[in-house]
């Protein structure tokens, strides 16, 4: 047997973009992409994926191996695109439409992109990104994605520079070449992606993948999922969010239904299963949240499933929403990973338990999945496994062919995470509890030191949740002169509350529930907290805050807080009160 080596036969490169031609071959005729009055079939996405990659190549002159960014939300060209970009031989790099002007820019320069797809609401950040380059730096050709169902004051606004576009993406799609022979990877390990690390942060990291790994991560996430064949998927989650975790390419590998939408709400939502038949959707637990607080709406006909990931799920969320008809299935992932590499895998036994006890369960992250050869919890200091009983904190570490190739022009960072005991660290602070399951109790960069006790700020929002006022809740650290850290929470409070609860009311709440050490000694009452697109709470803005207020050593009954000027914007004023 040793005389039997790898071949050509038998060692083609893995690549997910292969999915699409099979599509057209056994889909053909089959709806592929839902987008208000626009509807193609397997066989019209794989030709116009063809087409523009034709023209990236032949017309835009992109070589292979350099950037090709995207910044759109979920259209069909977006979709389109996930595909087209690496058939061209190009680097996929989807850009948060959310960010500033700042942060666009310096990931344009650092990606050294040479084309960006631009939808025409973001215009405006597009001209305003490259408008903050150095000088005599080359500027990315533009390519503008149209939208003749948009209508508001940007898109009207922004139309005045639509002559500093190269083309609309609808020309590229024109003149290319339905027959052209997509340009496949010479390796497996060749790069396929880029993507930006989350908002969550002030610093975001590029993360490359390679063909290898996002092939592994869309079969395995259809796998662990059970996504049947012919699916219809409601694309609740941005595709710019590490490639809508991989389902961008797995919807066409079962030949699923992409139902896309620019923008949603919680009517809009139930209105679109209604009327398509959707069956599958994903979304961080914002989402989550809002289903379970749309007024007026009557349990589903049929049950449809729903992927959470992003932030640990509070247990009292998971339960109101599987009560309107939804079958909640949670998972755990990173960006380093393209996707989800740890589910709460259920087991039989547990539909017997109380709902709040699956409730409960279904919370925590779970297990590693079929492609993840092992996921742990270990002393950072001493890399060693942690305790299995469910209380011993320590970083989550990953190890498997999910995990990137590491960060773009940044060996430092990539060392630090992927070291040379051959984990990858997370940063994640979690739990594993005597079955094997594991749990995420914070960020290490948000875990609370208060008077050298670890408080988990997840295990604090989860009580809050609890309380049949709140509507959305964050916890994190606020300096003080004795403890040193101590609980603050920002709470946004559920619309139609009769009886608006006081800071004194959820101190008392959390007494009941927690540990003195760990219920909030300031709480903050909002609007509306700040969140990236995919819905996840950005505590560092919230920290930043927390450290404005001034923290007196002796109990002070009630303070007034007034953010400044330059902060006021994402959740304005504060009032709050330390006990």
């Amino acid at each position: 047997m040793e005389n039997l080596k790898p071949n050509p036969a038998n060692s083609s490169p893995l690549t997910p973009l292969g999915y699409l031609e099979r599509a057209a071959l056994v889909y053909g005729d089959c709806p592929s992409v839902l987008y208000n009055r626009t509807t193609y079939t397997w066989s019209e996405t794989n030709s116009r994926c063809l087409r523009v990659a034709s023209s990236i190549v032949t017309w835009l002159r992109v070589k292979p191996g350099q950037v090709v960014s995207v910044i759109s939300p979920n259209v069909p060209a977006m979709y389109e695109l996930q595909f087209a970009v690496p058939m061209a031989g190009a680097v996929l790099s989807n850009i948060n439409t959310r960010l500033d002007a700042r942060i666009v820019s310096v990931m344009l320069l650092h990606s050294e992109s040479k084309l960006v797809f631009v939808d025409e609401l973001s215009v405006d950040l597009i001209l305003d990104a490259i408008s903050r380059f150095p000088l005599n730096t080359q500027i990315p050709r533009l390519v503008l994605i149209r939208d003749h169902g948009v209508v508001s004051s940007t898109s009207s606004s922004s139309s005045n520079h639509f002559d500093k576009f190269f083309c609309e993406y609808e020309e590229l799609v024109g003149r290319g070449d339905p027959e052209f022979q997509w340009l496949k990877p010479t390796s497996e390990w060749d790069p396929m992606v880029l993507n930006y690390t989350s908002g969550t942060t002030s610093a975001p990291k590029g993360v490359v993948q390679s063909h290898r790994t996002i092939f592994t991560v869309t079969l395995d996430s259809l796998l662990d999922w059970s996504v049947p064949k012919q699916a219809v998927f409601l694309w609740t989650l941005p595709m710019f969010h590490a490639n809508g975790w991989c389902y961008t390419w797995g919807t066409a590998a079962v030949g699923a239904t992409n139902v896309c939408l620019r923008k949603f709400d919680g009517p809009i939502i139930f209105d679109l299963i209604r009327r398509h038949g959707v069956t599958h959707m994903c979304g961080a637990p914002v989402v989550l949240n809002m289903l379970s607080n749309t007024p007026n709406v009557a349990t589903l006909e049929k049950p449809v499933q729903i992927l959470t990931a992003g932030a640990p799920p509070p247990a009292a969320v998971l339960h109101r929403t599987e009560s309107l008809g939804f079958k909640v299935s949670h998972g755990y992932g990173l960006t380093e990973v393209c996707g989800l590499v740890v589910s709460c895998a259920w087991k039989k036994k547990w539909n017997l338990l109380p709902a709040t006890e699956r409730a409960r369960l279904k919370a925590r992250q779970g297990v590693n999945s079929a492609a993840m050869t092992e996921v742990d919890v270990v002393d950072p200091n001493s890399g060693l496994s942690v305790k299995r009983d469910g209380f011993t904190m320590g970083e989550v570490v990953l190890r498997g062919n999910c995990v990137m190739l590491g960060y773009l022009k940044d060996e430092l960072a990539t060392a630090k995470a992927i070291k040379e005991d051959g984990w990858f660290y997370t940063g994640d602070v979690g739990v594993m509890h005597p079955d094997g399951y594991l749990e995420i109790k914070d960020r290490s960069k948000d875990v609370i030191i208060s008077g050298g006790e670890n408080v988990s700020s997840v295990e604090v929002e989860s009580i809050l949740y609890d309380h049949p006022a709140v509507d959305e809740a964050a916890v994190v650290a606020w300096p003080h002169d004795f403890w040193g850290e101590t609980p603050c929470a920002f709470i946004t409070v559920k619309k139609g509350t009769r009886v608006m609860p006081n800071k004194m009311e959820i101190v008392e709440y959390c007494r009941e529930k927690l540990p003195h050490y760990m219920v909030p000694k300031v709480v903050v009452f909002r609007d509306e907290l700040p969140k990236t697109s995919t819905g996840k709470i950005q505590k560092f803005i919230l920290k930043d805050i927390a450290r404005t207020m001034r923290s007196p050593t002796e109990p002070v009954a009630m303070l007034r807080f007034e953010i400044p000027k330059t902060m006021r914007s994402p959740i304005g004023p504060v009032a709050w009160i330390r006990i």
